[in-house]
């Protein structure tokens, strides 16, 4: 495929998503300036180019795709104002906040990131909506990215996202708590024994919560914001997930 693809930032899913457009023959660029050894490790290993800074970057690739923590998205996308490419916002961020960095691009496409990062035996989903949902959707055909077009409406796939994990990650955060008071009230055992009893799937699921938290409960403290934000915009209690991020900012503070 001709379109070079400018990957903002290599983490572990961006760097999954970009050696799967490099596996369809896509030439995918990232910027090492500033960025962490680790970073490098991973691009080198996902055969990504060094185009060494983000302005040569943003010179070379015709469509833009920022995977990042929430919390740096608009910093991220600030970088590339005047970009005349497309730019496609696949951060964990709130409808109103992806409308408001779509509003400094001609071309852009609101990106959802549902799954852990694609394998070809663990398809990741990509919703997509705007005007160029399905000129990106298209550079993913047939690959371990499962990517699905909402609509034209930039704010759809932000949507979807937000409210996907408003339960999956919001949950996870609800247990970590309820089993912090049950150690509080020096019950935890017998709370266990009745869970195996009643839910058994609620020990699997509280240990689940206890690796994520420990190794990404640090970006999740910006994703639970944004998803307050949005319940918050529909007229729904935001306190649900206010709270979600402050059980995950006391992670960030232990690891």
């Amino acid at each position: 495929m001709a379109e070079v693809v400018g990957l903002l930032h290599p983490g572990e899913m961006g760097a999954a998503i970009g050696a799967v457009l490099r596996q369809r023959g896509v030439e995918v660029v990232w910027a090492s300036a500033g960025r962490s050894d680790a970073t490098a490790s991973r691009a080198g290993a996902a055969d990504l180019t060094d185009a060494g800074s983000v302005q040569t970057l943003a010179r070379e690739a015709d469509v833009i795709l920022s995977v990042c923590p929430p919390h740096a998205a608009r910093e991220v996308a600030a970088a590339f104002g005047g970009f005349d490419g497309v730019y496609v916002d696949a951060n964990a961020v709130s409808p109103a906040t992806v409308r408001a960095i779509a509003g400094s691009f001609t071309r852009f496409a609101d990106g959802g990131i549902v799954g852990p990062p694609p394998t070809e035996d663990s398809p990741t989903h990509l919703y997509l909506s705007g005007a160029e949902a399905a000129h990106v959707a298209a550079l993913f055909a047939e690959s371990p990215v499962d990517a699905r077009v909402v609509s034209d409406s930039v704010g759809d796939a932000s949507a979807v996202k937000a409210t996907y994990a408003a339960w999956s990650k919001g949950s996870a955060a609800l247990l970590l708590a309820i089993r912090e008071v049950a150690r509080a009230e020096g019950i935890e055992e017998t709370l266990r024994a009745e869970w195996h009893e009643s839910i058994p799937s609620l020990a699997d699921r509280l240990a689940s919560a206890e690796r994520s938290a420990q190794a990404k409960g640090w970006r999740w403290v910006g994703e639970m914001d944004e998803i307050a934000d949005t319940f918050a915009a529909a007229g729904e209690p935001d306190g649900f997930h206010r709270a979600a991020a402050e059980v995950f900012r006391r992670y960030e503070r232990m690891f």
